[in-house]
């Protein structure tokens, strides 16, 4: 169903309403908007929650851009109200997480994918620079993820001891540094480089350490792989 063109959905027939269809042929025989309508519950005068869906999705055309909107971005759209956005919001949530429960528990972490694959759910939705810290234990297998601090879309401050409070806590031998980019753009900036060797530094005082730095994006036709490795483009001293 491409459009209700401003029909209510109670006045479509019955197997053409999202509820209907769902029930009778599964949730793969919806498209995104009919989806996001089943959500939505409701549209407004003159526009079904068919259409208020597909507003949103030709303003965010993709689902990832739509999972990271915000309450207050979701609620610019005419029909969606803060009980809308929330609905939306926990419906994203809700996805991220079981994504993360699929992983499994303790998960081998012993290559920058297996990384990024661990927080690229999580980090979709920051708005702003995220720091987080991978700790392992000696057979490179996860013991916790910590979020250190966060900061404004361009800077992210990390203090050397909040990072190894954590992993010192935790009896961790090892960690991997993580962070994202809002912009998208996984490419480390200067701070980025000196936070991480000042990091590795500190974590050879304290006998931890530091496997990684990396860094989260979005793909993108130039860029195939959404995230970088500072080890992989050199940046780790020998």
């Amino acid at each position: 169903m491409a459009t209700t063109n401003n029909i209510r959905i109670q006045d479509l027939p019955e197997n053409e309403r999202p509820r209907e269809r769902l029930a009778a042929k599964g949730a793969d025989a919806l498209n995104n908007s009919e989806l996001i309508a089943i959500i939505l519950r409701t549209g407004l005068k003159g526009a079904s929650a068919i259409d208020v869906a597909q507003q949103l999705l030709q303003k965010y055309v993709t689902l990832d851009n739509l999972s990271r909107a915000s309450l207050a971005d979701l609620q610019k759209i005419k029909g969606i109200g803060r009980d809308k956005a929330i609905a939306l919001t926990s419906a994203f949530t809700l996805a991220r997480r079981m994504a993360k429960e699929i992983r499994g528990d303790s998960p081998m972490l012993d290559s920058p994918e297996s990384i990024a694959d661990l927080l690229r759910e999580d980090n979709r939705a920051y708005q702003v620079e995220h720091f987080q810290v991978v700790l392992l234990n000696t057979r490179r297998r996860l013991i916790s993820v910590e979020k250190i601090s966060q900061g404004t879309l361009d800077t992210l401050v990390v203090h050397p001891r909040e990072v190894f409070k954590n992993a010192i806590a935790a009896s961790a031998s090892a960690l991997v540094l993580v962070h994202n980019h809002p912009s998208g753009d996984p490419t480390p900036s200067e701070a980025d480089i000196k936070t991480t060797r000042d990091l590795i530094r500190a974590g050879q005082v304290l006998k931890i350490e530091v496997l990684d730095h990396i860094i989260l994006g979005r793909k993108t036709e130039q860029r195939a792989q959404d995230y970088v490795s500072l080890r992989e483009l050199g940046y780790f001293y020998a």
